[in-house]
């Protein structure tokens, strides 16, 4: 009978133990759990930072070949004579067709921007062949002052129009006309007109200035070929 108190002792000394030995682990466990957590943070930092880096660097080399492009296309221009004619924005990756580049109310193109936009269309075929998802918007712009009368005589007009959206809309597929003549057809899908008529006129000008009449190309690039860029 003097012996089972010692017996207890000795159980519960051992039960001591194993919860000892129980926490221990917890505490380790829980340790290990949180190096793993800072180190998978520190992993995602650092991959995140890799891939602003690599984004950042595939912007700046598609900047630089855009910019080659739109310089070649602006050394066309003035080594055809045309250097005036067409403005050539580096910058934003636009080009744009004043009003003179048409006949006086009509969507007919000049013969010098018809040259112009001829030897831009080769240009044109490389960036839509570079740039697997890229596309060639082709706007037309009015200024507000409204149409007098219908334009019904298509052959003088190269087009028909009871207003500055449709007139602004014709010049642009005029224009368009040609800038696809290097394309196939899969191709020229990618080069899309449209016709905003007076709703956009140029930042701090007169909406009734005659500098509001144009035509704008602008050459637009998808995520993906940002991407592809950075490879």
């Amino acid at each position: 009978m003097k012996e089972k108190p010692s017996e207890w002792i000795s159980i519960s000394d051992l039960m001591a133990g194993v919860m000892a030995v129980v926490m221990l682990m917890l505490v380790v466990s829980v340790l290990q759990n949180k190096a793993a957590e800072a180190a998978m943070q520190v992993e995602k930092q650092q991959l995140d930072a890799a891939r602003q880096a690599e984004k950042a660097q595939g912007a700046a080399t598609q900047q630089t070949r855009l910019s080659a492009l739109l310089e070649a296309m602006q050394a066309d221009l003035a080594h055809g004579g045309e250097g005036g004619l067409i403005d050539v924005d580096i910058k934003n990756r636009r080009l744009t067709l004043p009003d003179n580049a048409f006949g006086r109310g009509s969507a007919c193109i000049t013969d010098e921007a018809k040259r112009a936009l001829t030897q831009l269309s080769v240009r044109v075929a490389t960036f839509i062949h570079d740039y697997g998802q890229g596309q060639v918007l082709v706007e037309g712009h009015t200024d507000n002052v409204p149409v007098s009368r219908p334009v019904t005589d298509y052959a003088r007009y190269c087009t028909v129009y009871d207003d500055n959206y449709t007139l602004s809309a014709a010049r642009a597929r005029e224009a368009r006309k040609l800038l696809v003549l290097a394309l196939d057809g899969q191709q020229s899908l990618r080069v899309i007109v449209a016709g905003y008529g007076d709703s956009r006129p140029k930042p701090g000008l007169n909406p009734a200035s005659a500098e509001n009449r144009r035509v704008e190309v602008q050459l637009v690039v998808s995520q993906e070929d940002r991407s592809l860029d950075g490879r």
